[in-house]
């Protein structure tokens, strides 16, 4: 970075050139007493952007300078209307450099998904690895940026339009006062540490890019030709891989210079200035932290040469005494520090309070699913989630009926409501992060999100595994220090923004989850899926768990009732008996209101190694108060149209579970589906598919596999209108007088086709799994004859006289052939129509892929 008179005098310009990049690169490069040759001065006299010379590299890690000057002052030589009037100069200034880097960016994540394809063929550009550390963090930076400058445009374009009454003299004062953006700077500041990550990888990432250009020609090509629109078509601007990679560096070390100058144009009333304030200082504790020169601050050397410096921190909740808290969590390179926050009175220092540490060496992580949360619990959420609603109603109603609602009216309802979410917050427990320590002590640490405990869980395994030997910190010095190295300022809190926001998404989201591929080995798969938002509905499900398969299908459907949506987080994870599940891959999907609609919109998402086929679709409408019980429609005793609709399928899953657990590890059972289970358990199987598809599916992973055949078959027994629909009786029986099969088979397929959807598709499924029973009878000794007898009477049934029935009646010795001989016919046919699992999630447009 710049010295602090360079940076004084820049201080008054609002926007920059890529000349001044170069400038400011040479005069730090120069600041630093490092040589620059002349090639970068050549380059900067012709305004060429490349690399900096080899020389250089070291100093990109060097010292951030950061002496630059306090909290600059609020100038007061000019008058309100001149000084916003500057602010607003800066605005637009930002938002035109924001453009430029995110047209950087671009261009450099251009040739990623082509990179990583080639690295899975015998002649890769790059290594699976090597372009994981070329492109290290570098979406992710993208995505954050890209979120900063909608709003900021956003905000800009309806400041611009606003309309002002001629003459009116007090609306031109006060419309500057309308313009709100330090929320938008505070967010992005607050994911800063993102760059963290992305400057420990940067050397590494420029000996790949250096070593790559001179051993391969395909590569070369490509990083010393990469082309950037500039905003028109004919405007473009060629750049080295280098140099795009240097991009980020620059970026972030000019963020509190901006900052700086946006702070000196905002009056001190101005609503934005405590926020700008504390984004500043979050960007200089920022630099500082990656400085060598204030290391000392924050880092402490190891034994092993190595240095304690903070990796991560976040609120999570803490379990002490079956006492749930919020906590503030530290993790530093050799320990994991628990804090409790004490916020100061005005005009004092925040301060953290110790409650225990405990060291990363021989750490022993273990995640579960909490257990099901008690009655009273329940009613007190849902208390809790009401009450939150209600308000969020009225505060919205104000602002629709008066944008300029009181800001004290609108303050006051906004804190209630992050009171009311801070509860739900320590109370919404779905997994329990464990620590355990070769020393004995251990702590749970509680979380709502599976996918923000695999973030932590994955932070603090990676330092684990460096196996750092720890030295006994200073508690005191530690915890003191918290203050100025958080990079987390509050807990995740959806109603901080409780305004009026277009963008987000409140209505119905609808997931379908359909398969996956790129497993390493046969495992039982499940998903779990999330979104954000405020918190009056569930933000969380899961698909049932998939039979050990390469390749799992699911064909599930998962609904939310979403309210300010804005990102959907989906997680892979591997179920084994005994042992704990694995999490294999997660992304993140995000949620935009004028891309998704009412009709399914497919998506291929790369989570880890797995590649995962999904479909969304999203109906807009107003949402009414939160339920207080979420039960699980039935499932036996109800007709099977009504069940395949409530899940979005033609076969339901109770059918293809039960199928895939006997098709596991049935095939070979004398007597499978003719020899019936226990009473019992098939009575505990069937209350779980009647109460939670993911614990049933559970269940039947370990039933007996007779239960198992067992439950199938009392489920269509329970039909209350068999599969094969009653008014089909007749006509079946009449074609089975037909002598010649051939015949015989095409008028029995031709009735089936004017069967219901579920009806038909579930009966072929059922005839083909059948069929592959049979192929095994010279060990199961169950013929098709035999599997007939079984299944006939469950699935055929005659019509009962005096109920709409008029034709003649058929006694119960010929009913039983009829139904056995129809089932059985069928199941000879060779030719049998393949059965549609689940309803097409077409779409209009192409498949999306996302990677991580």
């Amino acid at each position: 970075m710049l010295r602090t008179a360079t940076l004084s005098r820049r201080a008054e310009r609002t926007c920059f050139s890529a000349m001044d990049v170069y400038q400011e690169a040479v005069q730090y490069l120069e600041s630093q007493n490092i040589p620059v040759s002349a090639a970068v001065a050549e380059e900067a006299d012709v305004l060429e952007e490349d690399v900096f010379p080899e020389e250089a590299v070291s100093c990109f890690l060097s010292p951030l300078n950061t002496e630059s000057v306090d909290f600059p002052d609020t100038p007061t030589t000019c008058s309100k209307e001149e000084m916003l009037e500057r602010r607003l100069t800066v605005l637009k200034g930002i938002l035109e450099s924001e453009e430029v880097y995110l047209r950087e960016l671009d261009t450099l994540l251009m040739p990623m998904k082509a990179l990583r394809a080639s690295a899975g063929t015998s002649q890769p550009v790059l290594s699976s690895q090597q372009v994981q550390t070329v492109f290290y963090q570098v979406p992710e930076l993208r995505d954050v940026h890209q979120t900063f400058h909608s709003g900021l445009k956003a905000r800009l374009s309806a400041y611009d339009q606003i309309e002002i009454s001629p003459g009116n003299e007090t609306e031109m004062r006060c419309r500057g006062f309308e313009l709100v953006v330090g929320d938008l700077f505070q967010k992005m500041v607050s994911q800063i540490g993102l760059y963290g990550g992305f400057i420990e990888n940067y050397v590494k990432a420029v000996e790949v890019v250096r070593k790559c250009t001179h051993s391969d020609p395909r590569f070369r090509t490509l990083a010393e030709s990469m082309m950037s629109n500039n905003g028109t078509d004919k405007a473009r601007t060629t750049y080295t891989f280098e140099a795009l990679l240097y991009k980020p560096l620059d970026r972030v070390t000019k963020t509190t210079l901006v900052l700086q100058d946006l702070l000196k144009t905002t009056p001190t009333e101005h609503r934005d200035y405590t926020a700008l304030q504390e984004a500043l200082r979050l960007s200089r504790s920022f630099l500082s932290g990656v400085n060598e020169s204030s290391q000392s601050k924050r880092e402490v050397t190891l034994s092993r040469g190595m240095r304690r410096q903070l990796m991560r921190d976040g609120f999570v909740v803490d379990v002490s005494e079956s006492e749930r808290s919020l906590r503030h969590l530290f993790l530093y390179t050799d320990l994991l520090l628990c804090t409790r926050f004490k916020h100061a009175n005005r005009g004092k220092q925040d301060q953290y309070r110790f409650c225990w540490y405990l060291p990363l060496a021989g750490l022993r992580l273990r995640w579960v699913a909490d257990k099901e949360r008690p009655p009273e619990t329940n009613v007190r959420l849902h208390s809790i989630r009401t009450k939150m609603y209600v308000l969020r109603q009225q505060l919205l109603q104000q602002l629709r009926q008066n944008p300029k609602t009181s800001r004290s009216l609108a303050a006051r309802s906004q804190k209630k409501l992050e009171q009311m979410e801070l509860m739900l917050l320590t109370h919404l427990i779905a997994y329990r992060l464990e620590l355990h320590s070769p020393s004995g002590k251990s702590h749970t640490l509680l979380f709502s999100s599976l996918y923000e405990l695999e973030e932590w869980r994955q932070a603090i395994l990676k330092l684990t595994t460096a196996n750092i030997e720890t030295v006994p910190p200073d508690l005191l010095t530690l915890t003191s220090s918290c203050v100025k190295l958080r990079m987390t300022q509050q807990p995740p809190l959806h109603s901080t923004n409780a305004g009026l926001n277009e963008e987000e998404l409140c209505g119905t989201l609808s997931v379908a989850i359909d398969s996956a591929a790129g497993l390493q080995q046969p495992a039982c798969v499940y998903v779990c899926v999330e979104v954000d938002g405020f918190k009056f509905y569930d933000q969380q499900t899961q698909t049932h768990s998939s039979v050990l398969s390469l390749n799992p299908h699911w064909d599930q459907e998962l609904s939310f009732q979403v309210d300010g949506a804005q990102n959907l987080r989906v997680l892979c994870v591997s179920q084994s008996n005994g042992q704990d599940d694995t999490v294999l891959g997660k992304n993140t999907v995000k949620l935009d209101s004028k891309t998704l609609n009412k009709r399914w919109k497919k998506q291929t998402l790369q989570l880890g190694q797995v590649e995962l086929t999904l479909s969304l679709k999203y109906c807009p409408h107003p949402l009414g108060p939160p339920s207080s019980t979420v039960q699980q429609p039935l499932i036996f005793g109800v007709p099977i149209e009504t069940v395949a609709k409530q899940e979005g399928v033609l076969v339901p899953h109770v059918v293809r579970c039960c199928v895939e657990e006997v098709e596991r590890r049935g095939m070979d059972e004398v007597g499978i589906y003719r020899i019936s289970g226990t009473t019992s358990e098939i009575s505990t199987l069937k209350a779980a598919f009647n109460n939670n598809l993911r614990e049933a599916v559970t269940k039947l992973r370990s039933a007996e596999v007779n239960a198992v055949s067992g439950v199938l078959k009392l489920y269509f027994r329970e039909l209350p209108e068999p599969l094969i629909p009653t008014e089909l009786f007749q006509s079946l029986s009449r074609s089975l007088d037909i002598q010649e099969q051939n015949p015989r088979l095409v008028s029995m397929l031709s009735l089936l086709q004017s069967c219901p959807d579920a009806n038909r598709h579930t009966f072929l499924y059922l005839l083909h799994h059948l069929q592959r029973i049979s192929e095994r009878q010279h060990i199961n000794k169950m013929s098709l004859l035999n599997l007939a007898t079984v299944f006939g009477p469950s699935l055929l049934r005659p019509p009962v006289a005096g109920q709409g029935h008029h034709g003649p009646t058929v006694d119960i010795s010929q009913e039983v052939v009829v139904q056995v001989q129809v089932v059985f016919s069928y199941l000879q046919c060779n030719n049998l129509p393949e059965a549609q699992l689940s309803l097409p999630h077409d779409s209009d447009t192409e498949d999306e892929a996302t990677h991580i």
